[in-house]
């Protein structure tokens, strides 16, 4: 077994610094306007003129910390810095506080409303950096963004987090993260998204109140979050945390399953972790139910309809491989490590890009390559694919 999980660790290590990060600094590195374009087309066209958003260059920031931290390549710290410096300098709303949605090429404010889901993954990235360097700005920021999630974001009355507010911290009509989703006040996804953040911030800032509310997140998930009869995550909440919908993520549910319990190891509390372990085993099980017999996971169902989406996304199948193995690493589940091989086989014959770099989004259910979906954008970041090839090389030192 050790062979196996030492030629695994070899090969992700070797598409982490041959292929994901090589692509992010030499095609994206914006070097007329600073920071990194904002899209290359699904055809591998770069778009020097579309707009640069906020998840993408937080996730950039994560990405190339977490490589520096684990890696010690100053080409990694570089990029890592560029990053911050471009976070700060240009998304970071100077007079009201938090992170804008998008910026225009040149780096002027386009969309200012303050997505909760972007200002958690400035943070992720920004501890990260503090975590990889010691940088006491980056630190400061992350803590800065912290305060305003809390004060404006969090539902003291009802718990949780809303999803998002206009610039200057109003109601907003539309609260949507993407037109795939459903607008509504609370969602899996973005608590999913202040969980991780958390997390990390909790180990470079061990505050108080930050422990509460990450104490309280994990319990959201089992108590609001979380369907008792399936064991699959809810995703779209009212205010109240009604759910209306009848749709399950496959991808977001393995992704819950490391994600929540990470967060339980890092928040260190015996009796929280006693209570998680059992439930992310069983969110892990029901993720199952996407899968492939060759190891890749499907996108997502809609029960209510009888309908399920079959595309193989490259997210899904990245947060599939990681949280498999989580399950060999904690619970020695050999099953899972099986799964979490034949993920990893699938996504070196069908998802790589041995050409021109990087991933491609995604396979459709026919097996044809997805090249209507950026191969680099708003939502397609170095964040899914480098994490996986990060944690199996972190998790297996």
């Amino acid at each position: 077994m050790t062979e196996t999980i030492n030629t695994l660790r070899k090969e992700v290590t070797e598409e982490l610094e041959g292929n994901i990060l090589p692509f992010w600094m030499n095609k994206m590195t914006d070097r007329e306007r600073g920071g990194f374009y904002g899209r290359i087309s699904g055809e591998d066209v770069l778009m020097p003129d579309e707009p640069k958003g906020a998840i993408l260059n937080a996730r950039i920031l994560w990405t190339f910390s977490a490589a520096y931290r684990l890696l010690k390549k100053p080409e990694y710290l570089a990029t890592a810095t560029r990053a911050k410096r471009y976070l700060l300098d240009f998304f970071y709303d100077k007079q009201f506080g938090g992170i804008y949605w998008s910026v225009d090429c040149e780096g002027n404010p386009l969309d200012t409303k303050k997505q909760i889901y972007a200002l958690g993954f400035a943070i992720y990235g920004l501890s990260e950096y503090a975590r990889a360097t010691g940088d006491e700005e980056a630190l400061e920021y992350a803590i800065r963004l912290f305060e305003v999630i809390e004060k404006y974001s969090f539902d003291a009355e009802k718990n949780g987090y809303v999803e998002a507010l206009t610039r200057d911290w109003q109601p907003i009509a539309d609260m949507r993260l993407s037109d795939k989703d459903e607008n509504e006040k609370k969602t899996m996804n973005t608590h999913l998204h202040i969980l991780e953040p958390y997390a990390n911030l909790y180990r470079v800032w061990k505050d108080g109140r930050l422990k509460t509310q990450l104490k309280n997140l994990i319990e959201l998930f089992v108590t609001k979050i979380l369907d008792t009869q399936t064991y699959h995550l809810n995703l779209f909440f009212e205010d109240d945390w009604t759910n209306k919908y009848h749709l399950i993520s496959y991808g977001h549910d393995i992704e819950a399953s490391w994600l929540i319990h990470e967060a339980a190891l890092v928040l260190g509390d015996e009796t929280v972790l006693k209570q998680i372990e059992p439930v992310i085993v069983r969110i892990a099980r029901a993720a199952d139910e996407g899968l492939n017999a060759d190891g890749s996971m499907m996108y997502e169902r809609f029960s209510d309809k009888g309908e399920t989406d079959r595309e193989l996304h490259w997210w899904v199948q990245a947060e599939n491989v990681v949280g498999h193995l989580n399950l060999y690493q904690h619970f020695g589940d050999e099953e899972a490590l099986s799964t979490a091989l034949r993920c990893w086989q699938f996504i070196k014959d069908k998802l790589i890009d041995r050409e021109n770099g990087e991933w491609y989004w995604s396979r459709f259910a026919d097996g044809s390559i997805n090249r209507n979906d950026d191969k680099a954008g708003f939502w397609k970041c170095p964040y899914h694919n480098g994490r996986m090839c990060l944690e199996i090389n972190e998790r297996f030192a």
